[in-house]
């Protein structure tokens, strides 16, 4: 994040002290990225953010995975997973490689256990439900269609309204806008399809009194990812006032302009946010291509350099139709393999003005292999479905 915020109680000059009512000293965090040479935030805390009591071992769910091999186009079916109801703790893993991890959990209404990704940041599309994800900056609510931007090492937990499905991309790196979006200061520019005001980040802070607070971490060692159960002798959510340009934010997709064009556009357009190795796109309801010869779903292509994941979460998809992909459903079309529309819908699709579909894709420079959750999942007859098309020659 390029766009500073000011929260709760600060002192007037940085690094000076800050007192409470009975003269305790605060004791200062700065949060930042990169070694102090990227964005960062200073935290005032009423405890000692350091503080530990205990340091055991926390067994992850399933981490391994397997490569796509032999080479085919697979389709996974989310909602028919099985998950415990803990947003964190419950999540299962789908696909991933070195530069990100999949995962997907329906929870209950149960708040998770408190939670810190040592990794990289978080990008938690809610596909469904609502709720509040308190953390360290303090509350960020979240509904149906938000991104939920996470920092790397924030602290927080996720506390639904109602029972929620969550889509976890959890990158080795940090997520942020294109940065074709922005100015060489930082501001979005007007060609991108979201702005400023259309994210939301917290706007109080959160203090809790307790003591001897667990918070699961999640980090890497040279044997992979591993968890770490820390117990701190003072809540974390203790801070009385921060500022900076780092913290956890939403972005909702009702909020994000689609770019459309004569012709049919390439995935590009729809991105909206970037990892190292990794980008994420949206592909919502728009109106289409108006060309009078167009063909308004994508032609076949080849992305030789990456494997794309298309999550497909709402509407109907047109290029898919007649493929068994529904409402719920992962596809994975790999790098080395040609992919595109099932023939019948290139025909069905001539004509049409808007399309009605949401779903969230996620571009990967790295291939991805499948966790122990997409195995679980697959439909096996996916990839020989273009044959299969009446259509298809």
């Amino acid at each position: 994040m390029a766009y500073y915020r000011a929260v709760g109680e600060l002192p007037r000059q940085r690094h000076t002290q800050h007192r409470d009512p009975d003269g305790r000293l605060y004791r200062e965090e700065l949060m930042g990225e990169e070694g102090f040479s990227s964005d960062s935030s200073l935290l005032y805390h009423r405890g000692v953010p350091s503080a530990i009591v205990a340091s055991e071992v926390w067994e992850l769910p399933e981490q391994r995975t397997v490569p796509n091999h032999p080479l085919k186009p697979r389709h996974l079916r989310l909602h028919a997973l099985e998950t415990g109801g803990d947003a964190v703790v419950d999540r299962r893993l789908v696909l991933g490689n070195g530069d990100v991890r999949i995962s997907y959990v329906a929870t209950g209404t149960t708040s998770s256990a408190y939670y810190r990704n040592a990794i990289g940041d978080e990008c938690v599309f809610v596909e469904s439900g609502s709720g509040v994800v308190e953390t360290v900056f303090g509350v960020v609510p979240y509904r149906a269609g938000d991104y939920v931007v996470v920092p790397r090492a924030t602290t927080h937990r996720w506390v639904p309204a109602e029972a929620s499905r969550l889509y976890a991309i959890e990158a080795n790196s940090h997520v942020a806008p294109p940065k074709r979006y922005l100015s060489r200061c930082g501001q979005l520019l007007e060609h991108a399809p979201y702005c400023e005001r259309d994210l939301h980040g917290p706007s109080s802070p959160l203090l809790d009194y307790g003591s001897d607070v667990e918070v699961l971490v999640k980090h890497r060692t040279s044997s992979g990812v591993v968890g770490t159960r820390m117990t701190y002798a003072t809540h974390p959510f203790d801070v009385v006032g921060w500022d900076g340009c780092l913290y956890p934010y939403t972005l909702n997709v009702d909020d994000y302009m689609p770019i459309t064009g004569k012709v049919h556009q390439p995935p590009p357009v729809h991105q909206v946010f970037e990892g190292r190795n990794f980008v994420v796109c949206n592909f919502l309801p728009r109106k289409v291509d108006y060309h009078p010869l167009a063909i308004p779903v994508p032609y076949f292509h080849s992305n030789v350099d990456s494997d794309e994941v298309m999550f497909y979460v709402a509407g109907d998809y047109e290029a898919r139709k007649g493929s068994g992909i529904g409402l719920g459903s992962i596809s994975l079309h790999p790098g080395g393999h040609p992919h595109g529309p099932q023939p019948s819908a290139i025909e069905a699709s001539l004509g049409v003005e808007a399309f009605d579909e949401s779903a969230v894709m996620v571009d990967t420079f790295a291939p991805l292999e499948l966790g122990e959750g997409g195995l679980a999942v697959e439909d096996d007859a996916y990839a020989w479905t273009w044959a299969s098309d009446p259509a298809g020659g």
